[in-house]
């Protein structure tokens, strides 16, 4: 009489479920345990990994899950729907094979396909073939797959997936009205100064979710801000390579100062968030370090540091608020002034010739492209494909640095002029937005030898304009 499980486990997979519904892998269950039903096994657990690959490597729970109570004993067969739902990888075949003969297990059912004997040496070697077909099958499919985004990409068009991008309809052209006027505000408000952290913060209060319902991350809304689909281009493998089929929400131009932004902000490291409105803005009077914040029980300060790490006198303390107050007023008067509506004028040459700066970057990075190319095919040595690409790198990074720099205007944006209005919603806005304001106007403020740092004399601040 053939030996029967009395503990089985019925194992249920299915690549990729793109309406969510787990039909796929139900059925798959369904046909298992009719199958264990006819030949009178007891089903113990039903393991599902439902939209899981078993070609890329990645990690399947309830697989794993089945292989330990296999290899504990807990369970003594397993009934699968077909070979290929069990692994496509002959390394993962293998280590199936070795639990099953460490544990005695030699019960082992297929509802479709060939129907195998792992405890005999001419079963496993069937089972090996078919491991080795359907391994096969996958690479084939994944080049074809790969060779046919290849052409969507290519021709600026969509990927499909079962998620669609935030400011876009399902079909990942039309544009969402509301969510693209939320990306338009969450790049002006980011490039006039105010962090990642605070954007989330007010998605959050605004009761604006992600597409998936949750609340906003910053490593989530940071990519949102510097996505090349909102700016109509088309990304693939990680490179923008064409204009895409879409209409953009926002220029390419702007999305470029954003991403300079970041990347001049993940230079600086700043973090943790801002309490000091002045923090490096301000240089000691007597040796011209910068000062630092330091907050006391009584009083938040800003102090110049001795030692290794800060290198200043240590000698210069000045209290925060009364400074912080009197620059906020100096800067909302120069708002109004003729000498930043003059420095602005000065800037508009600078600033147009800024315009050819995105354009200029892609085209270098087109040219390491080429480059790589020509070392690839062996017509420039290693020591010249490494000389010219240092050139380019140097103006690539050159670029971006001035890229970076003229985004500091952009806080200005609507200000001059209107200095007093500004002065009456000072104090509604968040930290993050006075600091850039001021950083915009003002390159730095030195503070001067006083006679303590109980008082404030107003006396001692010098104050270098930017504009």
């Amino acid at each position: 009489m053939p030996k029967r499980a009395k503990a089985a486990a019925v194992y249920a997979r299915i690549s990729s479920d793109q309406e969510g519904t787990a039909l796929g892998v139900a059925r798959q269950v369904e046909d298992c345990r009719r199958l264990a039903d006819d030949l009178g096994w007891s089903v113990a657990e039903e393991y599902v990994d439902n939209d899981l690959s078993a070609w890329g490597g990645k990690r399947r729970p309830a697989y794993e899950r089945m292989l330990d109570d296999l290899a504990e004993g807990r369970r003594d067969g397993v009934v699968v729907y077909h070979q290929d739902r069990l692994t496509r990888r002959p390394v993962e075949l293998e280590h199936f094979v070795d639990v099953l003969t460490k544990a005695s297990v030699g019960l082992v059912q297929f509802v479709a396909g060939a129907q195998v004997d792992v405890a005999s040496g001419d079963g496993l070697l069937v089972l090996r073939v078919l491991g080795a077909v359907a391994a096969n099958e996958s690479a084939s499919k994944s080049r074809r797959v790969r060779r046919k985004m290849d052409e969507v990409a290519a021709a600026g068009r969509p990927h499909g997936g079962s998620r669609r991008p935030f400011g876009f309809e399902d079909d990942r052209i039309t544009h969402r009205p509301d969510e693209a006027a939320v990306i338009c505000v969450l790049a002006e408000r980011f490039l006039a100064g105010e962090s990642i952290r605070s954007l989330a913060t007010w998605l959050e209060e605004q009761g604006i979710k992600t597409v998936q319902g949750g609340p906003w991350r910053t490593p989530t809304l940071s990519g949102l801000l510097a996505s090349p689909r909102n700016a109509g281009l088309r990304q693939h493998r990680g490179e923008v390579i064409c204009a895409a089929v879409w209409e953009p929400i926002i220029s390419p131009q702007t999305r470029d100062r954003i991403v300079a932004r970041q990347l001049d902000r993940a230079v600086t490291g700043r973090r943790s968030p801002r309490r000091y409105l002045l923090s490096g803005l301000l240089r000691c009077g007597r040796c011209d370090t910068k000062l630092y914040s330091s907050a006391r029980q009584s009083s938040r300060r800003y102090v110049c540091l001795s030692g290794p790490d800060h290198g200043g006198c240590g000698r210069l303390t000045v209290v925060a608020d009364p400074l912080e107050d009197l620059i906020a007023r100096a800067v909302l008067h120069r708002l109004d002034s003729t000498d930043l509506a003059a420095a602005l004028d000065g800037r508009t040459s600078a600033d147009a010739a800024l315009a050819g700066v995105a354009e200029s970057i892609a085209e270098d990075r087109a040219q390491l492209e080429e480059l790589a190319a020509v070392y690839a095919a062996k017509d420039i040595t290693m020591r010249e494909w490494l000389t010219a690409r240092k050139a380019i790198e140097a103006r690539i990074a050159d670029a971006e640095r001035r890229l970076a720099r003229s985004t500091r205007t952009d806080a200005l944006a609507g200000l001059p002029g209107h200095g007093a209005r500004l002065a009456t919603s000072w104090s509604e806005l968040n930290l993050t937005r006075q600091h850039a304001i001021v950083a915009a106007v003002m390159d730095r403020a030195t503070i001067l030898p006083g006679t303590g740092a109980r008082t404030f004399d107003p006396d001692r601040v010098k104050v270098t304009w930017r504009l």
